[in-house]
């Protein structure tokens, strides 16, 4: 069984409802961070400031969805920095001004838990050197978590050998770090956070198609060696998706 992903869908009693008297929120425990904290020497790079979408194409959400589709080749032209800006502010970007339990985002959530953290493996991008790094959607910034980025081969390799996911400008891969969503229900959390997997992956589709890209949503990879080659331990935080955008 592969590590994390049997806390939640391989259980033998799978019970669908909350007991809301029995909940870490219910007994008074402060909820846990709405963001993955960072190490204080770690480098931060700022994004475009969210909202400016200059070269972003307007596109309606009809034509969004009529011309929303899987892409697997992508062209060699690098997504532009407010580019990547924007499609991280579609999947997970901060609405209103958050409180100290709930960041309102871009995206839905159960009860606005948000268990999700956003990693990017980055090769075609300008003006960012390539490199493995983390969304910290609270600052609209990246950190750094690895340089340099992963090979191709790792990352082809992680993804069961799927070659078109390496060969992207970017890869998406979101983590869940389950006590965000247990905070509040408990036991139930599983489907919850499987549910909002693919409200971001929509995001993220709809995103690329007012960018002149595409993305391919990919659950078939390898658990243990997708969470190694983000350096997360499998247990407390561990990858539930990933998707690939380039140009196309």
């Amino acid at each position: 069984m592969d590590p994390g992903l049997g806390r939640y869908f391989l259980q033998d009693d799978v019970r669908l409802e909350v007991d809301f008297g029995a909940t870490p929120q219910s007994r008074g425990e402060p909820a846990p961070p709405l963001e993955k904290p960072w190490p204080p020497a770690a480098e931060r790079l700022s994004l475009p400031p969210a909202g400016d979408w200059r070269g972003i194409l307007p596109t309606s959400v009809q034509a969004a969805i009529r011309a929303r589709e899987s892409h697997r080749e992508f062209s060699d032209e690098p997504l532009a920095l407010g580019e990547l800006a924007f499609l991280l502010w579609a999947t997970q970007g901060i609405q209103g001004r958050p409180t100290k339990t709930a960041a309102r985002r871009t995206v839905p959530s159960a009860g606005c838990r948000h268990a999700f953290e956003t990693y990017l493996v980055v090769y075609r991008v300008t003006d960012l050197e390539p490199a493995l790094y983390r969304y910290l959607p609270l600052e609209h910034e990246l950190v750094v978590e690895r340089r340099p980025a992963p090979s191709r081969a790792e990352v082809t390799a992680a993804a069961h050998g799927q070659r078109f996911v390496s060969s992207a400008a970017v890869v998406f891969y979101w983590t869940v770090i389950p006590a965000r969503m247990e905070w509040r229900y408990a036991a139930a959390s599983y489907k919850a956070l499987a549910l909002d997997a693919g409200h971001v992956a929509e995001n993220l589709y709809l995103g690329c198609e007012c960018i002149g890209a595409g993305t391919c949503a990919v659950a078939a990879y390898g658990q243990a060696l997708t969470d190694r080659l983000l350096g997360v331990d499998g247990q407390d935080e561990f990858t539930i998706y990933l998707a690939p955008v380039g140009k196309v």
